[in-house]
């Protein structure tokens, strides 16, 4: 027997209660992904209640039992059956917002948050935390509760307690006194939940295993074909086998789910893909016949031959019209479709020509590339093509409509002094998706028309000057700094940029090859600019900087400028040096240099805004050297605190020379992926045969299900096996995995592996495997193996387990001690597969 009702956080945490999460309840495991879901959908509904303030939203249940220990008085304590992991964030979010509100605002914020709703004060010490969770969690938990120097570390709360922190500083506009209080609002007020209480007696341990063993539910799709042939008694069979059963033959579930949201955002952009079946159906409840509903599926059975065209451009006849779908398809965002879908609409009402939604989607394609370019790929794009279709002018051509509605407004459409600037100055390989930076490129090398033209679909972007510099290459750029600059800020500042980069087919190759290697094997390219780059006799700051003026004037002329009435400059991303520095964890730093190079600005300039504005973290940031700056002083006078003593005892080591230790440090690259920047392209490296397309594939869901920071971690292990003569290979499955291989199948002994990794999360010891294959069949050897992966802190391999394949949590790895440990297994154990072929 359980009790169910709707509730919202604030009943939920308010007064004496305690939340416990069972033992047999896995860890904190939510990353960026389910993060980006739970903030967009919180900062939608703290503006839609500035409208409606009684508007709620739903985010799930929470199923509790009450504890054994509970007596008629003092605390309620709960078991969290399920929820764990939304009750567990929802806390977290409250303790960043509690901190952010206190520094920005005054202290009574931190009292009041942490007395309403995440300590029970005056209890004693075993009932004082409104939330407990598991043991693992406890400690990273309770510095993020008590604003302890280590909240905000590298494990999964403090992830997640960085990730708020940053999305907080981002969203406070120091126009808007009252933000980030909306924002409060509608995380205690407007979250509703669904609250389930077991009665006392019940197991809650069987609840949670029926909680968890559920099957497939019903897509929003099928909800709403059900509903609209209950709507259909008579004409439903006919209907069904003339219009439905057609659209369902060429859209799958997930993209008849896309097919009636789009439908739905061309009328309110705000509403999300999870309510579709539910604002459909309050939208077709409205009609009241047979003839309307199967008129309703008629029409939706159109927009769904409007919608297969842009998955499959080459269905389409027009052959600018299709050429623009397809390079908006390769873009890869999928918030652009309800514009699309509108642009086909127009033409098939026969309000617009082909040549007039071709022009659209061109000036569609510009924005994006545009935005790329000065480095605001993804800043508020998502609304701005959401919105589209509801604000541009009806009364002019669609072409031009849609131009001058992306031209207006802070959208960020780069004008071409902005471009200029930008492609000089803006890290470009760091900005947007690693597929997006290619396909530019791509589409700069065929502007170039060769008569000979080569197959760009399989090229990787190539570093000329080397993201790790040699020595020759030191000396080359050395020549051109001036008096007294610093060779590393005038490297970050080059290295990333689009000046820089060019095409290749054999990246491993080239590598940090010095340019007198790499000249050549350029000239000899069938790519054009690599041709152009192998025009120079030497590659440095000039060289670099011309090709980058060269590229801005091709850019120009590709891809049109916003209208006259956007040309305003759009400046240096300060707001990017915030949320860096919001999300950098507690024991690291960063330089002035790293964050310039950041944003495309200068190292003074940074030293500068520190100095004068309230910014996160600011104490974090240190010369290249790793030492505080002589010239540094908190923005607020009254703070007397020494910077480096706050960084000790946040867990930054200094040697004796006060220089903070250099492997702590972040530098743009690094801070980059702090702010969602996906791994770079060509790494890791494919091994023979293995299709390019299954590493990508490899890397995207490991950033999508684990975020950045471990797949950066998981990054540099496989770097590190590489670089020791392992390859790699992939597995063809949905979950594409990685294995680490250390002998080819042409070995006289078979190939062998000693792990495989899973974007889900797992690091998976092959003992199995291995059992089978020399030397490790011996039991000996594996055993040797498991001892030494056990003295990676964390990692706790039992001795039963020789025979199977068990592992542990890919998330380890962020922790550079345990990284280095793992990296050194890694080589014995290659060495001994190898040096045992090599003795046959």
């Amino acid at each position: 027997m359980v009790a169910a009702r709707e509730t919202t956080l604030q009943e939920l945490l308010e007064g004496s209660k305690q939340y416990q999460v069972p033992l047999y309840q896995r860890t904190y495991s939510w990353k960026n992904a389910q993060l980006d879901r739970l903030w967009n959908d919180i900062v939608q509904l703290a503006a839609d209640r500035v409208e409606d303030p009684g508007l709620t939203h739903f985010i799930g249940s929470v199923v509790l039992a009450p504890s054994p220990a509970n007596g008629p008085t003092g605390v309620q304590e709960f078991l969290v059956i399920d929820g764990q992991q939304r009750l567990t964030t929802l806390s977290i979010l409250l303790c960043a917002i509690r901190d952010h509100r206190a520094e920005k605002e005054g202290a009574e914020h931190r009292e009041r948050i942490d007395q309403q709703y995440l300590v029970n004060r005056w209890k004693p010490e075993r009932q004082r935390l409104k939330l407990v969770p598991t043991q693992a969690d406890r400690p990273a938990y309770q510095a993020c509760l008590y604003a302890a120097p280590q909240a905000g570390g590298t494990d999964s709360i403090g992830a997640a307690y960085r990730y708020f922190s940053a999305k907080l500083v981002a969203a406070d506009d120091p126009d808007d006194p009252e933000d980030i209080e909306r924002i409060e609002d509608a995380v205690i007020s407007g979250l509703a939940l669904v609250s389930v209480t077991a009665q006392r007696g019940d197991n809650p341990h069987r609840i949670f295993e029926s909680l968890n063993n559920t099957g497939l539910s019903l897509s929003q799709a099928d909800l709403l074909r059900n509903y609209l042939f209950m709507r259909l008694p008579n004409r439903g069979e006919a209907v069904y086998g003339s219009l439905w059963l057609p659209l369902q033959q060429h859209l799958d579930r997930g993209q008849l789910e896309q097919l009636f949201w789009l439908d739905l955002v061309q009328r309110d952009p705000r509403i999300k893909q999870t309510d579709t079946y539910a604002r459909q159906q309050q939208r077709l409840d409205r009609l009241r016949t047979e003839e309307e509903i199967e008129k309703e599926v008629a029409r939706f059975s159109r927009l769904g031959h409007l919608l297969r065209t842009i998955y499959n451009p080459s269905l389409e006849a027009d052959p600018e019209v299709r050429r623009r779908l397809a390079r908006l398809r390769d873009w890869g965002t999928t918030t652009v479709y309800p514009v699309l879908l509108h642009l086909l609409d127009r033409r098939d009402r026969g309000s617009a020509d082909s040549e007039q939604i071709a022009r659209g989607m061109l000036y569609l394609e510009s924005f994006f590339v545009r935005r790329l370019l000065i480095g605001r790929a993804t800043a508020s794009i998502n609304r701005v093509l959401l919105s589209i279709v509801t604000e541009m002018d009806g009364e002019l051509p669609v072409d031009q409509a849609l131009h001058r509605y992306l031209s207006t407004g802070r959208k960020y459409y780069a004008t071409d002094q902005d471009i200029r600037a930008a492609i000089r100055s803006i890290p470009y390989y760091l900005n947007g998706r690693p597929a997006q930076r290619s396909l530019v490129l791509r589409w700069l090398e065929e502007t170039y028309a060769s008569k000979e033209p080569v197959d760009l679909s399989e090229l990787t972007i190539e570093h000329v000057l080397p993201q790790t510099p040699t020595e020759d290459w030191r000396q080359m750029l050395g020549e051109d700094l001036d008096t007294g600059e610093d060779f590393g800020q005038a490297y970050e500042a080059l290295v990333h940029t689009l000046g820089n980069l060019t095409l290749t087919g054999y990246n491993a190759k080239l590598s940090n090859s010095s340019f007198a290697v790499k000249r050549p094997q350029l000239a000899a390219s069938g790519v054009r600019m690599n041709q152009e780059i192998a025009e120079q006799e030497r590659w440095s700051r000039p060289q670099i900087h011309a090709r980058a003026d060269a590229m801005a004037e091709r850019v120009i002329a590709v891809w049109p400028a916003p209208a006259e009435r956007a040309a305003e400059s759009s400046g240096p991303d300060w707001n990017a040096v915030d949320r860096a520095l919001a999300a950098l964890p507690a024991g690291s730093w960063t330089a002035y240099g790293d964050l310039a190079a950041l944003i495309g600005s200068q190292a003074i300039a940074v030293g500068h805004r520190l100095a004068t504005v309230v910014t996160p973290n600011a104490h974090r940031v240190l010369q290249s050297d790793g030492k505080v700056s002589p010239n540094f002083a908190w923005v607020d006078p009254s703070r007397t605190d020494d910077p480096r003593a706050l960084l000790e005892a946040e867990g930054l080591p200094f040697d004796a020379h006060g220089r903070a230790e250099p492997e702590r440090r972040f530098a743009t690259e690094r801070l980059a992926v702090l702010l969602g920047a996906e791994i770079p392209d060509g790494v890791p490296e494919i091994g023979p045969g293995q299709d390019r397309q299954l590493a990508d594939r490899f890397m995207t869901q490991l950033i999508d299900r684990q975020g950045p920071d471990v797949a950066r971690a998981v990054a540099e292990v496989i770097n590190a096996w590489t670089s020791l003569g392992g390859q790699l290979e992939y597995g063809i499955e949905q979950e594409t995995s990685c294995f680490l291989m250390s002998r080819e199948k042409s070995d006289p002994r078979g190939n062998i592996w000693p792990a495989a990794l899973y974007p889900s999360g797992k690091f998976e010891v092959v003992f199995q495997h291995l059992s089978i294959r020399p030397p490790f069949d011996s039991r000996s050897h594996r055993e040797e193996l498991r001892q030494r992966l056990n003295k990676i802190d964390g990692v706790d391999l039992p001795e039963s387990k020789l025979e199977h394949r068990p592992g542990f949590n890919l998330d380890l790895l962020t922790d550079h001690a345990r990284q280095q440990t793992l990296v050194e297994v890694l080589a014995w154990f290659h060495d001994t597969a190898r040096s045992d072929t090599l003795a046959l």
